[in-house]
């Protein structure tokens, strides 16, 4: 048995690698510093209540459970930081109703399965979240953050493919589904199959206007004008459907001001994350990539599992992903200076001062006839002249 492979999805990284997770960690948390994100670190594991109960079933598939030795309760490995950071907000941190709390945080995650195939189960997320107000506001400064983070990673060109859950709901609320027609509803719209909306749909019975509603729905993607064909399709599911297309149009225009180059697409049967969503839902894609880079949306009422419901909006990625875009794992680069193992007060004071400075000092181990000084990641020596220790060439 190979007992050094690692877990399918299981990922490490070696010294070029962890250099460059390592660096654009702390540029990110710098950019959310600057944002007024505060930065939190929840534990490994929790009680699997408090990591499920809010997102659905959906992300208790993903979770792996494990028993406390201590009390015989069940806990789970995080497969998603999102619901930890919801439970600090709601439980842990005394905000006033109204009074906006900007979180990030940055983690490895466990998954029990990948989101694609080959894909990683042990991604580091990275995300933000802003709790405690809903609006235009909120969502447009948390999708400003996410593109401000894609550009951390020197991505220039930025397709964000917009939803909002609220169009879905409030056609199911018209239309008037019972729970089996909705569960078939939605499983359909997940899997994109419209010839099989269209069959169900007139196999069902349902009046002419709910019959062109439920149909159109599913074909309502593409470029900004679609919500121009929606307004006129779904006008008949009411007030709620008419406020979610202003909602996302209004949106759009704020984002295509400030972000003129930014391409956005719309798919108004989004199913991303239906469970817990209540509002726009978002993601990101660059070109070269064929899955999303960062997703994310709006969740208001996540707290009401911790004790205190608060509008919620954020966004995360995928710390990984954002260095491989930024092509910035290199070999690491021989910059060291090699000083020889002696027991000299001067030169541990030397080492001790071009250490403080940031420069990177190796003792000298072996022998330079059985290890050369770049084969110790070296450039350059220490070595006495003149009375002095001094750093030369090697």
């Amino acid at each position: 048995m190979k007992y050094w492979l690692l877990p399918d999805g299981i990922n490490e990284s070696l010294p070029a690698e962890a250099k460059a997770l390592e660096a654009m960690r702390r540029e990110l948390l710098d950019v959310y510093r600057g944002w007024g994100y505060g930065f939190v670190m929840p534990p490994l594991v929790e009680y699997l209540e408090s990591l499920s109960i809010a997102m659905g079933s959906q992300l208790d598939v993903q979770t792996f459970k494990i028993t406390d030795q201590t009390n015989g309760r069940l806990m789970g490995v995080r497969a998603d930081i999102t619901p930890q950071v919801a439970r600090i907000d709601s439980h842990r941190m005394s905000q006033l109703p109204n009074q906006p709390n900007r979180l990030c945080y940055m983690g490895t995650v466990l998954r029990t399965k990948s989101e694609e195939a080959g894909g990683s189960r042990s991604p580091i997320q990275v995300g933000a979240e802003l709790f405690g107000h809903e609006g235009i506001e909120s969502d447009f400064e948390v999708i400003s953050l996410m593109l401000e983070t894609l550009k951390v990673a020197d991505v220039e060109k930025v397709l964000i493919d917009l939803g909002h859950i609220g169009i879905l709901r409030s056609l199911i609320a018209s239309v008037g589904l019972d729970t089996d027609q909705q569960a078939a509803y939605l499983d359909q719209l997940e899997r994109k199959s419209i010839p099989e909306v269209d069959q169900w749909v007139s196999e069902s019975g349902f009046d002419k206007s709910a019959t062109d509603m439920l149909c159109c729905l599913p074909t309502l993607h593409g470029d900004v004008s679609v919500l121009e064909t929606a307004k006129v399709k779904l006008s008949a599911a009411g007030s709620d459907m008419a406020d979610a297309i202003e909602y996302l149009q209004t949106l759009i225009n704020r984002l295509q001001s400030t972000f003129p180059s930014l391409a956005i697409s719309l798919d108004l049967a989004d199913m991303r994350g239906y469970a817990y969503h209540t509002g726009i839902v978002y993601a990101a894609y660059v070109e070269g990539s064929g899955r999303e880079v960062a997703r994310g949306g709006r969740y208001d009422g996540i707290g009401e599992h911790f004790g205190n419901a608060r509008p919620a909006t954020g966004f995360s990625t995928n710390l990984r992903t954002l260095v491989r875009l930024k092509g910035d794992v290199a070999p690491l680069a021989i910059e060291g200076i090699l000083a020889p193992f002696e027991g000299d007060a001067e030169l541990s004071s030397k080492v001790a001062e071009l250490r403080s400075q940031g420069e990177i000092v190796i003792s000298q181990l072996a022998p330079l006839d059985q290890l050369t000084v770049k084969e110790q990641g070296c450039s350059r020596i220490l070595a006495k002249q003149s009375g002095e220790w001094q750093v030369v060439t090697a």
